[in-house]
């Protein structure tokens, strides 16, 4: 049996990993500066994470949710105390798509309508409703297709006062990411953010903030909309939430009432994944990461925006992005291939970095000094402008 072939692959087979840095089979050691697709939040291979772990394997690794599991009430309490966020009710699921999917329903449950406002270039899942809230229509299959969905364009605030004038009363929900990862690292205003707020306000709408990369200490707050500080109705929850270990969450608003199956998990909440995702809480809270990802990735911002050749360098926190000119097109492909450095990108040009919240200012500029390095070698193979 193959596998289905859906993901482009490179020719690497990682072995090993500590820290910020991975080793392949033969035993090449890399940089990760992309901590796969912003995951390892606090580093490859954590020691506490790793014995939070164990020992919750020497116990019991799952239970379904039919009985007392006491460790989900240990996370939230610990998620609500570092989130800020402690009169707010937690649903545990597996995945970003899933937590996404379940907010979407909730909200509809919640106040009875249909329609969700989503936002040009918004990423927010592969499965059925957080798909079709998705601006890719690539990957929205004909049964995903549905009228309940207007796309928005990101950062407009007219088109969105102007859509609630004229439909308010029908829209379930707003689902936006404070920062857009798959987009291409674009930064909600926070006047846009704020203008969600009182607009779901105004006409009972649900405020869904999609946390899922942009959130977990990354941008230098808990929660990425706590820059422009206002609060969401439900806040969605994956990636970094583990640091590699499955799960997802929602925290849901206070006003926003529970009921007997109304929502369902298998795997969501079990043991394992509850002791994964309260030692990535533990690390972040003991190791300050959230202020290690402020001040190491505003020393990295600062230090491409000097770099002439790179343009529209943007983020906060560790997640950060820049725009690739076409002279420079292979650079994403020679810093893994000759330093040995892990990035992302989105397309057409943009290079991603979403490291460790750990992240070391020292290894930041193992990076800054391959990629200066690196445009050296590119540029000057280019011809003058002036020449034929």
């Amino acid at each position: 049996m193959n596998l289905f072939d859906v993901y482009p692959i490179n020719n690497i087979n990682i072995v090993k990993g500590q820290g910020s840095y991975v080793w392949d089979d033969k035993n090449v050691k890399y940089l990760d500066m992309y901590g796969g697709h912003a995951v390892l939040s606090i580093g490859h291979g954590n020691p506490h994470w790793v014995k939070r772990i164990e020992d919750q394997l020497n116990k019991i690794a799952f239970y379904s949710n039919s009985v007392k599991i006491p460790i989900q009430q240990q996370l939230a309490e610990k998620l609500g105390k570092i989130s800020g966020k402690e009169e707010y009710q937690l649903f545990l699921c597996n995945s970003g798509a899933e937590a996404n999917e379940n907010a979407l329903k909730l909200a509809s449950f919640h106040n009875g309508r249909k329609k969700i406002v989503a936002f040009t270039k918004s990423f927010h899942g592969r499965t059925s409703l957080a798909v079709a809230t998705t601006d890719n229509p690539n990957i929205v299959a004909p049964v995903n297709e549905t009228d309940n969905v207007v796309f928005l364009q990101f950062n407009d605030e007219d088109a969105l006062q102007e859509y609630f004038n004229n439909h308010g009363k029908e829209i379930s929900s707003v689902i936006v990411e404070g920062i857009q990862g798959v987009g291409g690292i674009n930064i909600a205003n926070e006047s846009f953010l704020k203008k969600i707020r009182s607009l779901c306000d105004e006409y009972q709408a649900v405020f869904i903030a999609d946390e899922v990369q942009c959130g977990y200490g990354r941008s230098g707050k808990f929660f990425c909309i706590d820059h422009a500080e206002v609060n969401a109705d439900i806040y969605t929850m994956a990636k970094g939430m583990g640091n590699g270990f499955a799960v997802g969450g929602l925290i849901i608003a206070p006003h926003v009432k529970p009921k007997h199956f109304l929502l369902g998990t298998t795997f969501g909440g079990n043991h394992l994944a509850c002791a994964a995702a309260l030692a990535v809480l533990e690390v972040i809270e003991s190791g300050k990461l959230m202020e290690n990802a402020k001040t190491v990735g505003n020393h990295i911002m600062n230090e491409l925006e000097n770099i002439p050749e790179l343009k529209n360098v943007r983020g906060k926190g560790l997640m950060i992005g820049f725009d690739v000119p076409e002279e420079l097109k292979d650079l994403k492909k020679n810093l893994l291939w000759t330093h040995h450095i892990f990035t992302g990108d989105a397309k057409p040009n943009v290079i991603r970095l979403l490291p460790s919240l750990a992240l070391t200012k020292e290894d930041a500029n193992v990076f800054l000094k391959s990629i200066k390095e690196e445009i050296k070698i590119l540029v000057p193979s280019l011809k003058p402008a002036n020449q034929e």
